[in-house]
């Protein structure tokens, strides 16, 4: 495999070129064996998931550059490097245009006297509420190295969670998707024949045959109508999602779906508590930590469980409350734990065992989804190949007694 590097030599000098080795471990202790302090090492046959390739042709910054910019800019910082001369250097490396474009503003800002965080804000779609404010906390105790390493395993561990979960639910979606298209086509080519056989014979059919044999006559004579029909039902869809009432509803009523709900709300469980253990611990304050984790969250029913707990926190009443109030959407642990952190004058640490805790429990959970779904698609894929068999075969059935 091949690799780009950046490293530093004992007299203090930047060397980056590329390199090959029969893996990253191999490459690093070749490194090493020079002396080398290594900074930053880049496989180059990597191409990323095809998430990250659609981000980047729609000019977006994927979370996975975003890891490897705060991982790298913290170890160029922690061996001394200056910030701009670090930012210089990942600019050369992204291939990413939009990000590469960033990257060369954010340098000319920080040499032109204006802070990092000052830098960042000036991107609020690429660095979120969260970044920016630990970014200033780092600039306010003057350990930035720390602070952005401490990004770099937020944005890993979200990373991370996101992608176990469409993971999880790629199998079912890859099945469904699959039955669809089988569907359509024996709706097409299939049925057409036998409905040729039932007409002519004049046949008295039964309600099933008759609804499998109008759904063929759809897809064959009126399909444009049909594919304007299923469009018009998903921009309907999309409509009623962004109105306030749409929102609350499927916000509502994603968490409480048999199977994924409970993972949902373990996700939520997680990201909660790892941003506010973040936030907490980088020394941002109580109420400015709840409303960055207001904003971090997506759905609307999360976001008014903080905001209560921003109040009770403003009437000087302890975190847990709100959270313990709210066990139909947090795990009834999760105001528990605050409580006893809150007891021991520890929690940020009791959160970050909350946040370790429920993505171990969201991991396995993933991993477990594939086994409980299988026999679920099973009988569904059995259930709509049964019906059919049974719709086209009982009207055959009728027509060879009719014969003998």
């Amino acid at each position: 495999m091949k690799f780009h590097y950046v490293s530093q030599s004992k007299t203090g000098t930047m060397n980056t070129g590329d390199i090959e080795g029969a893996d990253k471990h191999a490459v690093l202790m070749e490194l090493r064996d020079k002396e080398e302090t290594v900074l930053s090492l880049t496989p180059l046959s990597e191409k990323g998931s095809w998430l990250d390739v659609a981000d980047r042709f729609l000019g977006k910054v994927s979370l996975k550059e975003k890891i490897f910019f705060t991982h790298n800019v913290s170890s160029m910082l922690s061996a001394g490097l200056a910030l701009s001369r670090a930012l210089s250097i990942l600019e050369k490396q992204t291939k990413n245009k939009l990000f590469k474009s960033i990257l060369h503003d954010i340098q000319a800002d920080i040499q032109s006297g204006k802070s990092f965080s000052q830098s960042l804000e000036k991107y609020p779609k690429v660095f979120e509420p969260f970044f920016i404010s630990m970014v200033r906390s780092g600039e306010e105790s003057g350990g930035m190295p720390d602070v952005l390493s401490e990004i770099s395993v937020h944005l890993e561990k979200t990373y991370t969670l996101k992608r176990k979960i469409k993971g999880a639910l790629m199998y079912p979606a890859v099945v469904l998707c699959a039955i669809i298209i089988i569907g359509v086509l024996m709706m097409i080519y299939v049925v057409p024949t036998l409905t040729a056989v039932f007409t002519d014979m004049e046949m008295e059919l039964p309600a099933s045959t008759r609804f499998i044999m109008t759904v063929s006559d759809l897809l064959r004579n009126h399909i444009i109508l049909l594919i304007g029909g299923v469009a018009a039902f998903f921009s309907g869809i999309t409509w009623l999602a962004r109105t306030e009432k749409g929102t609350r509803f499927f916000d509502w009523i994603i968490p409480h779906i048999p199977v994924i709900g409970g993972i949902v709300q373990q996700s939520y469980a997680a990201q909660t508590a790892r941003t506010l253990s973040s936030l907490l611990s980088s020394g941002v304050n109580m109420g400015q930590s709840l409303e960055i984790t207001r904003d971090v969250l997506q759905n609307v029913h999360y976001k008014n469980i903080i905001i209560e707990a921003q109040k009770n926190v403003e009437k000087g009443e302890t975190l847990s409350i709100a959270f313990k109030g709210a066990t139909r959407w947090y795990p009834l642990m999760v105001g528990e734990m605050m409580e006893v952190g809150e007891e021991t004058g520890k929690l940020s640490t009791m959160l970050l065992e909350i946040a370790h805790f429920y993505e171990e429990e969201v991991s396995a959970a993933t991993k477990d989804l594939s086994t409980i779904v299988e026999p679920i698609l099973m009988i569904f894929v059995g259930g709509a190949v049964g019906f059919f068999a049974v719709s086209m075969i009982t009207p055959m059935y009728s027509l060879m007694e009719g014969i003998s």
